[in-house]
């Protein structure tokens, strides 16, 4: 197995976590996504970050008055380094779990689910349309009724718009950024 094809693996994230330790945004930094999470969302909301791995995003959505982020990754380095750095957050959580098997979570236990190239990164991987459906049903139990799954892709957005729309589970709206080819797909 290649190391592109091991990115649903949790000993790939946890070696690449020993080695870079400085923290990365994966596609888009809070600052170029906080006006559309202002349209979408409250600070009141109970938001879960899915793969953070050690990206100040969740710090930033404190920062910026959002009083419940919860922050999952698959690697149990990048977790236990992140609950040490931010122990003095109260309003950010984090807890190592893979997304596709949430079960932590009771049902309807969110208003909005941010995903920063998670769902990119399973569909570099082996198994990719298994996984990723498992990861999507995941997110969709998770949610409230009402509840917002933003996913921030540089895969196509016609491709990402057929896999949502193949599970039939959102009302879906794309929101494009021009120069960068990342996409944002609100469901």
């Amino acid at each position: 197995m290649t190391q592109s094809h091991a990115y649903g693996e949790e000993w790939y994230w946890d070696d690449r976590y020993r080695k870079e330790q400085t923290t990365f945004d994966w596609y888009q930094r809070y600052e170029a996504v906080a006006p559309l999470l202002r349209l979408l969302l409250r600070p009141s909301h109970r938001i879960l970050l899915v793969g953070c791995g050690n990206s100040p995003f969740g710090e930033k959505m404190v920062n910026d008055d959002y009083e419940q982020v919860v922050n999952i990754d698959i690697s149990s380095v990048v977790i236990r380094a992140m609950q040490s750095k931010y122990s003095h957050l109260p309003h950010l959580q984090y807890m190592k779990m893979d997304v596709r098997d949430m079960s932590a979570f009771e049902d309807n236990s969110f208003d909005a689910v941010i995903d920063k190239g998670t769902l990119d990164s399973i569909m570099c991987g082996n198994d990719s349309q298994v996984n990723a459906t498992k990861m999507l049903k995941e997110v969709h139990r998770v949610l409230k009724e009402r509840g917002i799954y933003i996913m921030i892709t540089y895969g196509d957005p016609s491709y990402r718009l057929g896999l949502l729309m193949d599970l039939n589970l959102w009302n879906i709206n794309i929101h494009m950024r021009r120069g960068d080819g990342a996409s944002s797909v609100a469901a």
